[in-house]
């Protein structure tokens, strides 16, 4: 969910030391983030959904 939420969170940690100087994440990687943080999200509720079922049926 963080990644959805605030995608250049983690950025800086894993892109920008690759750098020289001062810049900001590129607006396709803000949106490849989001992309990837929404389909985390559904895996997520769909493997959840299915573990639920197992157990109570």
């Amino acid at each position: 969910m963080l990644s959805k939420r605030n995608p250049t969170w983690g950025w800086r940690a894993n892109e920008a030391w690759k750098i020289k100087g001062d810049s900001e994440p590129s607006d396709a990687y803000i949106d490849d983030m989001k992309f990837r943080g929404s389909v985390s999200i559904l895996f997520g509720f769909f493997f959840l959904t299915c573990g639920l079922l197992v157990i109570f049926l």
